[in-house]
């Protein structure tokens, strides 16, 4: 006969109050679960040896969260792009008839010094 005390089992009432589940947390997954994680699509991006990196790429994406799949990549549209008004028909069409103005005092300012450049 074993002196040992066998453990009881724990009093009605106790550790009722949360649901339980099928494994407790922390535990080792089960056999299917393991096989869902094996057979996950895996990364795939060169590492800096040269080889693959075999974690698993996010949902819907093919790489994993440390190369990229998890980022959603650069904002939508093009708001690199915004119009500044530098470029528009009446800006050009201004900056050329400030041109002219300013020639137009250089061919004066020539004719008045005898045709000799200024610098």
């Amino acid at each position: 006969m074993s002196t040992m005390a066998q453990p009881s089992a724990p009093p009605s009432g106790e550790g009722q109050d949360r649901p339980s589940r099928e494994r407790p947390r922390g535990a080792r997954p089960d056999a299917a679960a393991i096989g869902r994680m094996l057979g996950s699509r895996r990364c795939g991006a060169l590492t800096r040896s040269g080889g693959l990196c075999r974690a698993p790429a996010v949902k819907g994406k093919l790489r994993c969260r440390k190369h990229g799949g998890a980022g959603a990549g650069a904002p939508r549209g093009n708001r690199n792009a915004r119009t500044h008004g530098l470029y528009t028909a009446l800006e050009k069409a201004e900056r050329r008839r400030l041109m002219e103005f300013v020639r137009t005092c250089n061919r004066v300012l020539d004719a008045l010094n005898g045709g000799k450049r200024r610098r």
